[in-house]
């Protein structure tokens, strides 16, 4: 079987050569499984595709993809995605903490025939920046709410699914991709395995608070959930204001010196603005999405390939007006 190993690589040309010599340790040790490597350059300014296609020189099993700005992680998977031709597509980071050796125990797992898709989660993180460790819980909460995730289910960059999985994702075109929401989608066959954590060897982590605040927003892009809250919410105060109207009036007819409340009433239009301000935000991450899509935003546009069969081409592009 064919496996293909999945990288989205960003300021990684020193740890490239350690990422592809150990997956190609581990997979020697197999009779059963052969792979390929899909390594897609997101534009860091660097001399990682340099590497990529010295790599892709001394192993003809890989593969190299530059696109043509940073598109973002999950943008780079959903490219390699479509250049993979494996029986079963693995996930990776370029930076070696989803480390080779357990490989293994994510075939392992998908042997048993339960799962289209099995996660590798670490059984104990390593100390967290605050940052980090709050961007964790929000993933992980908002994915349950949401996205309707199992409350066990747990994610993370590296992963393995079938062929068949692979070949329903790669129909998304949308701009904004989110790997584990279209997981959701296509199956509840879902599982997780625990593997061991390594520490990053090179580098730094390429997440900044922007660009985990605009992943957490893709999430819009899966749900309605949140529209139909503010919906609820609306029909809540609805009823509070017309049952509170009702209370002032006969307090009025009652007690016709009772005082009118100036700084309750200002107390309350703030607090109902702020309500009719969050709704048209939310209403407005979702038209902004639409107009992006409607305006065919690439998921994805390729600049280079290095090392791939003739006829590959179709899948240089990615964007809405495919489905056309």
């Amino acid at each position: 079987m064919l496996v293909s190993v999945i990288v989205p690589c960003f300021h990684s040309e020193e740890s490239l050569d350690d990422v592809v010599r150990l997956t190609q340790v581990e997979f020697e040790k197999s009779a059963v499984y052969d792979c390929e490597f899909i390594l897609v350059n997101d534009n860091p300014p660097d001399k990682t595709y340099d590497k990529i296609c010295e790599l892709a020189s001394a192993y003809p099993n890989v593969h190299g993809v530059c696109l043509m700005r940073n598109f973002g992680q999950h943008s780079a998977l959903m490219c390699a995605l479509n250049y993979a031709e494996g029986d079963l597509v693995l996930c990776m980071d370029d930076d070696l903490q989803t480390h080779p050796s357990q490989i293994p125990l994510l075939l392992s797992a998908m042997e048993s025939g339960e799962y289209d898709v099995v996660y590798g989660v670490f059984e104990e993180r390593p100390s967290l920046s605050p940052l980090k460790r709050f961007s964790s819980w929000l993933n992980k909460v908002t994915g349950n709410i949401l996205l309707e995730q199992p409350a066990d289910m747990k994610t993370s960059s590296f992963w393995m699914c079938t062929s068949q999985i692979k070949n329903q994702m790669i129909k998304f075109h949308n701009y904004n991709p989110f790997v584990d929401a279209l997981f959701t989608r296509m199956t509840t066959r879902i599982g997780n395995v625990t593997v061991k954590h390594h520490q990053r060897e090179h580098g730094s982590s390429g997440y900044t608070l922007r660009k985990l605040i605009n992943l957490w927003l893709s999430y819009f892009n899966y749900t309605k959930l949140p529209l139909r809250m503010v919906f609820w919410m609306g029909m809540f105060f609805v009823v509070v204001g017309f049952v509170a109207g009702i209370v002032v009036i006969i307090q009025k007819m009652t007690d016709p010196l009772m005082p009118a409340g100036w700084a309750s009433i200002i107390c309350l239009l703030l607090f109902f603005f702020g309500v009719v301000l969050f709704a048209l935000g939310m209403i407005g991450e979702y038209v902004g999405n639409i107009v992006l899509s409607v305006n065919s935003t690439p998921q994805y546009v390729v600049r280079d390939r290095v090392n791939f069969p003739v006829g590959t081409e179709k899948n240089d592009t990615q964007h809405p007006e495919k489905d056309n």
